[in-house]
């Protein structure tokens, strides 16, 4: 009897699990280069990872972001930079469907496997030309950004008019319009190669722009021709996950070494079974409970966002302002976890080559990202539901 054909989404998540042997013999490498081996970003090509929610126009997969984002958390059980690197870079393969069509063309016209790197913040300067924006500036963690030749970078477009307000947009940019600063010097998430990128009075054509207002209303000028549901999804709900969670699958990576450790393990002080130590018990009740809870809660909401999107309507305020406190919790329950875990280790966990260590430091590194930070996003949740406006339109 022949066995059942695996899905596409079965074939991503088996050739994940094969990687990450490789991945976890990379981590030294990995740490000392401050990027990702090429031989890395090639297996991940070659899986088609990056195409997992590009669009089929440009050889993408068009996958629901359940199967992105389980791919993310399986690479993050070997090496959390990888995992990070594949979250924040390939989750642009889903933006660039939002833009025009000519800026899609701009970048995977000759080769739909060219790969884009970013940072959002709004330190960019702009003015306005004719055709376009005249843009400069300096924006820092650009996670991946050597494995890349464009990028997304972040600013406010100023009024044309007095008393109109300012425009957050996502400016596309080729690498020849911009430097990278390599200055990644971490003790954490030190693989993601996050270097600055400096941009002098590059033209950038409106079409290479991407309005914030049109990721929020779910209606970008590139769904005139990427027409399917997962285009219409909340950019501000897509992207954040990007940078949580591969925390999740770091920390079921942290459990599963640490089992396969302490289960015989002995106390070098007191000669007890570490199976036997409370704490030890503890600690992994509460790193597996945050896992559960994590996963469930994402896959919970992605349904729903899903279900919204394919019906053609529109995912309700509130419920977006909770989803957005949802992703932000992510990073916090993990570290809270994983912090757990390594005082119950004992000393031997402060050594690099503990299997624990890394996993710790990166963790608590991918904790101090912006969109990781649950209390600007917590306390609109109470206030919007006590009466007060929202404040956030990155949803």
């Amino acid at each position: 009897m022949n066995a059942p054909q695996l899905t596409q989404a079965d074939q991503l998540y088996k050739a994940a699990r094969n990687l990450v042997p490789a991945l976890r013999e990379r981590t030294e490498e990995t740490a000392a280069l401050g990027q990702l081996p090429e031989a890395t970003v090639q297996a991940m090509q070659e899986a088609g990872f990056f195409r997992i929610m590009q669009p089929a126009r440009y050889g993408g997969f068009e996958l629901d972001p359940e199967v992105f984002f389980k791919v993310q958390m399986i690479l993050a059980e070997g090496c959390m930079s990888t995992a990070w690197v594949l979250g924040v870079v390939a989750i642009h393969n889903w933006q660039l469907a939002l833009f025009d069509d000519r800026a899609q063309q701009d970048v995977w016209g000759e080769d739909d496997a060219t790969l884009i790197s970013s940072s959002y913040m709004p330190v960019g300067k702009v003015e306005h030309v004719e055709g376009g924006y005249r843009l400069s500036g300096h924006w820092g963690f650009s996670s991946g950004s050597k494995h890349c030749d464009w990028a997304f970078l972040g600013a406010m477009v100023p009024p044309k008019n007095a008393g109109e307000a300012p425009d957050y947009r996502t400016f596309l940019v080729p690498r020849c319009d911009y430097e990278i600063v390599d200055n990644w010097n971490v003790s954490g998430l030190e693989g993601t190669g996050s270097h600055d990128i400096t941009v002098r009075d590059a033209f950038v054509p409106e079409y290479r722009t991407h309005r914030s207002i049109h990721g929020f209303e779910c209606n970008s000028p590139g769904n005139a021709v990427n027409d399917h549901y997962i285009f219409r999804l909340p950019f501000g709900q897509i992207f954040v996950r990007a940078v949580s969670s591969s925390s999740i699958g770091c920390l079921q990576g942290v459990i599963d070494s640490y089992v396969a450790v302490n289960r015989e393990r002995v106390g070098l002080n007191d000669g007890n079974k570490i199976a036997s130590d409370p704490d030890a018990q503890m600690a992994l009740a509460e790193c597996i409970a945050a896992v559960d809870e994590c996963r469930t809660i994402m896959f919970r909401n992605f349904d729903r966002m899903v279900d919204v999107a394919k019906q053609g309507g529109e995912l309700p305020l509130d419920e977006r302002i909770k989803m957005r406190f949802d992703a932000a919790l992510v990073s916090r329950k993990c570290t809270d976890a994983i912090n757990l875990m390594f005082n119950a280790c004992g000393a031997q966990g402060i050594f690099r080559d503990h299997p624990l260590n890394r996993a710790w430091l990166d963790i608590n590194a991918g904790r101090q990202h912006v969109a990781n930070n649950p209390f600007k996003f917590g306390r609109n949740v109470g206030g919007t539901m006590m009466g007060l406006e929202n404040g956030d339109f990155f949803l």
